[in-house]
């Protein structure tokens, strides 16, 4: 029998050592033909067409679960420590299932300490609730007939085992992360290509899932959320693809630009710069990596750990910092070892980095426990 042809750019050989005619023998150390300005534009314009058939797909699929869900009440479950990101895309989809008469609670189980998520709540009125494991025992499950997942699929929120347990059905996961295991879900939209959650919910928008008016004061506030969002898990647009920029010129016809000021110029807490203080006095700085140990943290303060990281990233001769501290968790009575790593080195990957420096138990499951934030920038638990 004749072998099928073989595209790959390698010789191709038959079993019995010859070379097979109808294979294009490509000589060694010969450049790969440099593709012309059109054919790149070409290709790029294929991907795009694709892409947008995707997207379409996808906004006409959660319009579907919409409709099937008129006059339903939904929970929106966020990480436990949500970013704004998370809080900015879940505001969003809670307006957008208003237009099918379904009333959406986001709810979070940890706190938010991050000065700039504190601002972002008050100064826009996001309504956001904090259901602890306690609270969310005595709350009535059975008035929700479906739950969300936003900027995560359920590994980073405590009251997932919970929820799911009460038998409240997943209704959709949207998220910009790759997929971390299997969710029986009726709507599902993960893009790891797209480096904000904010960029999926404003393709939501311009696709007329909800039409923003500048004149609503609410929708402006959103919309500065979500430019909030995008730019924050985009370091400041320094990291983000295309479909990021185009959501930024979208979102740029509606957000208030001083409400986004105000919200980034929120001061730090006394906590926060006392955190920072102690990595520049423990740090050890070896071979370009900063490693610095702040001893015991307040619950409220975890957010503190990785904007010391972020401090002390940007020393000189250094391209990756590793800053953890040892939390006291209130509601499990437990202390956790919480660390932060941020690099500007970008063939180091943040993920398999963590995995190999903390292994395996003996049911090849990792030690360590990753919170996914930008493709530089991961929060550990250990």
């Amino acid at each position: 029998m004749k072998d099928p042809p073989n595209h790959s750019d390698q010789t191709s050989v038959h079993n019995h050592g010859q070379i097979d005619p109808n294979s294009e023998v490509v000589p060694p150390n010969v450049p790969a033909k440099r593709r012309t300005k059109a054919e790149v534009a070409v290709e790029d314009n294929r991907t795009r067409r694709f892409s947008e058939h995707s997207a379409d797909r996808q906004v006409e699929q959660l319009r579907q679960m919409f409709d099937r869900h008129r006059g339903q009440r939904q929970l929106i479950l966020l990480q436990d420590f949500p970013d704004p990101d998370a809080l900015s895309s879940a505001w969003t989809y809670k307006l957008i299932a208003e237009q099918y008469e379904i009333n959406c609670d986001i709810i979070y189980a940890g706190a938010l300490s991050h000065q700039e998520n504190i601002a972002l709540v008050k100064l826009t009125g996001l309504p956001l609730q904090r259901w602890t494991l306690d609270t969310a025992k005595t709350k009535d499950l059975s008035a929700y007939q479906g739950c969300v997942f936003i900027d995560n699929q359920g590994t980073t929120c405590q009251l997932t085992e919970l929820i799911l347990a009460a038998g409240i059905p997943i209704a959709s996961v949207i998220d910009h992360h790759s997929l971390q295991g299997e969710m029986n879900a009726e709507f599902v939209d993960l893009r790891p290509q797209i480096r904000a959650t904010a960029t999926i919910f404003t393709e939501y928008l311009q696709a007329g899932m909800l039409t923003l008016d500048g004149s609503v004061s609410q929708h402006i506030k959103c919309a500065t959320a979500l430019m909030h969002g995008l730019r924050s898990d985009t370091n400041a647009l320094r990291q983000a693809e295309e479909e990021d920029f185009l959501a930024a010129a979208y979102l740029s016809r509606f957000y208030d630009p001083q409400l986004l000021n105000a919200v980034l110029q929120s001061s730090r807490s006394k906590w926060v710069m006392d955190a920072i203080e102690r990595s520049l006095k423990h740090r050890i700085v070896q071979n370009n990596f900063s490693i610095a140990g702040i001893g015991y943290l307040r619950y409220d303060d975890r957010d503190s750990i990785p904007q010391a990281a972020d401090f002390l990233v940007t020393e000189e001769n250094v391209h990756t910092a590793v800053v953890y501290g040892i939390v006291h968790d209130r509601d499990e009575e437990i202390e956790v070892v919480i660390g932060s790593l941020r690099t500007t080195k970008l063939t180091l990957d943040p993920d398999e980095f963590i995995k190999e420096a903390f292994g395996q138990d003996v049911l090849c499951v990792y030690f360590q426990q990753f919170r996914p934030l930008s493709p530089l920038r991961r929060q550990m638990c250990i």
